[in-house]
């Protein structure tokens, strides 16, 4: 384990066992600060959405994360930033300050600039006499040139009270060059099964405040801290960071709650000040290069699509202009597939991709409508666009169902001996459904669907090593949610896959 890993695995259990402050590194300021009641860096640090020449450093200050404005008050506080290419700070790269308001949910989104590329940083916030965990991150690999491999990891789905957040403690362990987290950041809604921890706020949150709150009790756990701390991430959301299964601009629910959804998701993440909400909407959809090895196209399948079908309604399912997100999502992802530059193309998103028919009647429509199966057309037209573009290797990064999935991708699901098109790898949620019975079995479709090649009913991640020649991802599972000791808490390989440079399909690793 590395200097970096112990640090973090100290710092976590020390969080764990109810350790309250941090130790002051050398250099703080020394005068007070007029406004901390207490540590305003409890939610911790993050970094995100890297460039080759600079990136998203966050924090959000908060004194008493579980009180309705944090402790803050509410007049605006500066913040300085610095970072360094050692864990010591003795050779301090970059420096600012950033002023952090009541408006933005004492929210902090430092951007800097001019750093060089392909390279690992590390780095922390001050204020007034507190200083903030360190964090590691990196710059993108120059455009043009090849880092010869890259480690990354995918996460989804974290409902707090179902569970502790172990699956985040051995992804920090791994120190993946990017993380990505395909949805479900936290829930709106309390379970309705039984809870491991229990939010001390609201029943359902739909304002401003309420969405602040949740984030700041998710964000408390240690294992997720750490996780933040130890690399970049790309995020985007899916449902329940608004409300469940919600559609595109005219779903029903209210403007105002749109926008304290999206707000508090902006303020809450490593996102650009580009990305800050307006309104009900949010800019989300985005594309990071990783030199000539990787692109990642960073996808939004909540915000642009049609109302889901109702169940079973294969006329409305097949229509030919269906859509899941939305036209210029979809010529921006088509035009991003041709730029070419790149060996691997890797979409992130959220939601089911491969085709899952529960009875293997072609005329049934026997499918999950939320998912890309209520959206055919829409499928068709991206598969059919990637094979068009003769896109090297399109691999798709799915969260949402709570289980592992490991599947080839055709563009009939129903004819087993048709070419295979790409991939999809499917991380199962952190927390969400909880604890999985051993004697669970997987979903009775898997026998109508062989292309789908693995299902794994666990909690954990997915880690995933990237080279010019293949990738290589693994199926983590860790053995408890519901047990709070991280101490008896172990993780193990479940499944491990190979998709090889130029040719579409799983191979067992």
């Amino acid at each position: 384990m590395t200097k970096l890993n112990r640090r973090v695995f100290i710092l976590s259990g020390l969080a764990a066992a109810g350790a309250v402050g941090l130790p002051h590194l050398a250099g703080a300021a020394t005068a007070p600060s007029p406004r901390a009641a207490g540590d305003p860096f409890q939610l911790g640090v993050a970094s995100g959405d890297p460039r080759p020449d600079g990136l998203v450093l966050w924090t959000r200050l908060a004194s008493k994360p579980l009180d309705i404005g944090g402790g803050m008050g509410s007049a605006p506080l500066d913040v300085q930033w610095e970072m360094a290419t050692d864990e010591a700070f003795a050779d301090v790269v970059a420096s600012g300050t950033e002023t952090a308001t009541e408006a933005d949910g004492f929210s902090v989104h430092a951007e800097p600039a001019g750093l060089p590329a392909g390279a690992e940083f590390f780095y922390r916030f001050k204020q007034g006499t507190f200083i903030s965990p360190v964090g590691r991150t990196r710059t993108a690999p120059a455009a043009g040139t090849d880092p010869g491999s890259m480690k990354i990891a995918l996460a989804s789905c974290q409902h707090f009270e179902e569970g502790w957040y172990h699956a985040h403690r051995f992804l920090a362990a791994d120190e993946p060059d990017l993380v990505l987290f395909l949805g479900d950041y936290m829930y709106e809604k309390q379970s309705g099964r039984d809870t491991v921890r229990g939010y001390v706020d609201f029943d359902e949150v739909d304002k401003l405040d309420e969405y602040r709150l949740r984030y700041a009790q998710t964000k408390l756990d240690p294992g997720l801290k750490a996780a933040h701390a130890v690399a970049p991430w790309l995020t985007v959301y899916d449902d329940h960071e608004l409300a469940n299964n919600w559609w595109g601009g005219q779903s029903g629910w209210p403007d105002d709650r749109k926008s304290a959804s999206f707000r508090a998701y902006w303020e809450n993440m490593p996102l650009p000040k580009s990305m800050k909400p307006t309104g009900p909407s949010i800019p989300l959809y985005r594309r990071v290069g990783w030199g000539t090895l990787a692109r990642f196209h960073m996808m939004d399948t909540r915000q642009h699509r049609w109302e889901q079908a109702p169940n079973g309604d294969c006329d409305e399912i097949h229509r030919t202009d269906r859509t899941l997100t939305g036209a210029a999502q979809e010529q921006w992802l088509l035009d991003g597939l041709a730029a070419g530059g790149s060996k691997w193309d890797l979409l992130g998103q959220q939601v089911f991709f491969a085709g899952r028919d529960g009875d293997g009647e072609t005329g049934s429509c026997d499918v999950s409508e939320d998912a890309w199966d209520g959206y055919h057309a829409s499928r068709q037209r991206i598969a059919q666009g990637w094979l068009d573009r003769q896109v090297r290797n399109p691999v798709v990064l799915t969260g949402d169902v709570h289980r592992h999935w490991a599947n080839d991708l055709r563009l009939d699901y129903f004819d087993h001996d048709a070419p295979l098109i790409g991939t999809e790898f499917v991380t199962t949620s952190i927390t969400s459904t909880g604890q999985p019975g051993s004697s669970d079995p997987p979903p009775d479709y898997v026998q109508f669907n062989p292309h789908l090649n693995y299902v794994g009913n666990q909690r954990g991640y997915v880690r995933a090593t990237i080279t010019g020649t293949e990738l290589t991802a693994e199926f983590v599972q860790v053995s408890s949610v519901v047990e709070p000791d991280p101490a008896k808490v172990t993780s193990s390989v479940s499944r491990r896959f190979v998709v090889e440079d130029g040719r579409p399909g799983l191979q067992d690793g």
